[in-house]
Formats: C-alpha cells, sequence, structure tokens
C-alpha cells in the first residue's frame, strides 16, 4: 500500500462526517445564492450583482468572485438567456474547474520508491491554526496504517507547541524528536530525519514555529531547516505543508500569501471548517495560489482529518436535502 493510499480511501462515515463538518458552510453558501435568486426566473445584472456580493460575503474572495460573475456574464451573453434553475448547475461546473486543478486527490505522482524515503513533510503556519494538532492527527493515521513515523519538534519557540507535540506522539504511539524550548529547531529537524533514515521510518513529519512578525528571519529559517536536513536525506522535505485555520476567512488567504513568499509550499491543509460558515475560502484559496488543498479537517475527531476531494467539497455544498 503507498504511504496515501489508506486515506483516500471514500467510507460513509468519511462522507457524513464531511457533510456535517460543511453544514454550516452550506447552509450559508446554498442561503447566500437562494437570496439572490429569490423571485427571479432570469439571472439579470440584478441578480449578479446580489451574488457577487453574496459570494464575497461567503469567503470565496474578491478575485475569485470576480472572475465567477464574468464567466455567469459571459454565459448569459454567448446563450442568451440564462434561468436560475441552470445558475446552480453553472455554478457547480464553474466551481469544480477552480478546485480541479489543484485536486489532490490522485497522489501517485507524489508517493516515493522505496530509495527516497523516509517521506519528509516540513509543516508551517501560525500560531493557533491546528498545526500540531494536524500534525498529531496525521502520525496517527499513517501509524494506525502500519506505517513507521517520526516526528520532529522543531518548533522550539514555544513550550506549549514541544509539550503538545510530544503528547500527541505518546497517544499515536510514534517517536518524537525533541531537544525542548529554545533550542536549534534546524538541529531538532537533522536528528528527527537522521533517525528517520537510521530507523528506516515511511515518514518524517517536522513541527515548525509559526511567526510571522519578521518575515525576512521567517525565510532565513525555513531555509536553513531544509539545507541541515539535506544533509542527511537530498529530497527533504518533499512536502512542505501549510495549515490555514478555515474559520478566520480572508486571514487565512493573507497568511497563505505570507507563507508563499517566505518558503515554496506545496500542499495546504485547512483546518476548523466544522465551526465556521466560512468554507467557501477553500475556493478562494485554490484559485488565487494554485497550491493542492490536501488536508480539510472537518471535526475534533483523528478521523475528521480528511484527505481533500474536490468533487466530494463540490457535491456537499450543493446538496440541499
Amino acid at each position: 500500500m503507498g504511504i496515501f493510499d489508506f486515506l483516500s480511501a471514500k467510507t460513509p462515515q468519511n462522507t457524513d462526517a464531511l457533510a456535517a463538518g460543511l453544514a454550516k458552510t452550506r447552509t450559508n453558501f446554498l442561503g447566500s445564492i437562494g437570496k439572490a435568486v429569490f423571485g427571479k426566473s432570469v439571472v439579470d445584472d440584478d441578480v449578479l450583482d446580489d451574488l457577487e456580493e453574496l459570494l464575497i460575503g461567503a469567503d470565496v474572495g474578491v478575485d475569485t468572485t470576480l472572475k465567477i460573475i464574468a464567466k455567469i456574464q459571459n454565459r448569459v451573453l454567448k446563450d442568451k438567456y440564462l434561468n436560475t434553475n441552470e445558475l446552480d448547475i453553472f455554478l457547480k461546473e464553474e466551481i469544480s474547474s477552480l478546485l480541479a486543478k489543484t485536486n489532490a486527490n490522485n497522489l501517485s505522482n507524489l508517493i516515493p520508491q522505496a530509495s527516497n524515503l523516509p517521506y519528509v513533510i516540513m509543516v508551517v503556519g501560525v500560531n493557533g491554526v491546528g498545526k500540531t494538532t494536524t500534525i498529531g492527527k496525521l502520525a496517527s493515521q499513517f501509524h494506525n496504517a502500519g506505517l513507521k513515523v517520526v516526528l520532529g519538534a522543531a518548533d522550539t519557540f514555544r513550550a506549549a507547541a514541544v509539550d503538545q507535540l510530544k503528547t500527541w506522539g505518546e497517544r499515536a504511539g510514534v517517536s518524537v524528536i525533541s531537544h525542548g524550548m529554545n533550542t536549534d529547531p534546524a538541529a531538532v529537524a537533522f536528528d528527527a530525519v537522521k533517525q528517520g533514515v537510521e530507523a528506516k521510518a515511511d515518514v518524517v513529519i517536522i513541527d515548525t514555529a509559526g511567526r510571522l512578525h519578521n518575515k525576512i528571519n521567517l525565510m532565513n529559517e525555513l531555509t536553513k531547516i531544509k539545507k541541515v536536513m539535506q544533509k542527511i536525506h537530498a529530497d527533504a522535505p518533499q512536502e512542505v505543508l501549510l495549515v490555514l485555520d478555515g474559520s478566520t476567512g480572508q486571514n487565512a488567504i493573507q497568511q497563505a500569501k505570507e507563507f508563499t513568499r517566505a518558503t515554496e509550499i506545496t500542499a495546504l491543509a485547512i483546518t476548523k471548517l466544522d465551526g465556521t460558515a466560512k468554507g467557501g475560502v477553500i475556493i478562494g484559496i485554490s484559485d488565487l495560489f494554485n497550491i493542492p488543498v490536501k488536508y480539510i479537517g472537518v471535526g475534533e475527531k483523528i478521523e475528521d482529518l480528511q484527505l481533500f476531494d474536490a468533487d466530494s467539497f463540490v457535491n456537499t455544498l450543493f446538496n440541499k436535502s
């Protein structure tokens, strides 16, 4: 079994958890569309103005909303007529197209060959977004799938982050490499990858500090961590995962901008979607950054961290039942 194969399994439990986790977003999104078309039989300028306002309010984002509205306008001009019943279908198709280019459902091209193991994931993100919890859930899922996992507690800026990762390691039954607080994060990452190589681990996950107050320092720190890991494993990290809090809406987009300037981000995890109506931010993030949304968090349970599937997301978003 490939490293990520178990995460792509579609089960009724996963589907139910996704529907429950996106309930507030779905209600907000469908309600917005309903308000825009209420009492209308055709898509006219008033409908488009209302839809633009409501999509922005649903945290899809200004740039992405304007792109969607422009395509609807072109569709109206092309067909000379677009009724409100067709609007749902067209919106669904358009949102699917925005997500498809960054769909991370097919991970076969990301799974390394045996000679490239361990698969090293460097996790970045600001404090409070659920970064360490996401790492713990991933580690637990990997471990439960029979994979050997090593964690590196390289967020040495906060004692709580180190302790939290140790707790997750104990809970998941995986090794945690830690030097404690206020130690060199690159040295922690080096030792974690070294342990992963020597123990023939499948996956090494490195936690990093989430400071954005000085972007130059952040960039330098992340660059140093990468270079030090590559002394042990030339391909490390194979993945740089940015964790964003979906409940923060447009703030998540701003954080993505800052971190993509600081380092090369290869995948995204959007957390805390179960407690917010702002899940539309996934659409804007996918469109603006062209980086795959790989994981979404739709609940507190370990299994509620799911591999993101664009089709399932869109179908759930438009499910009126």
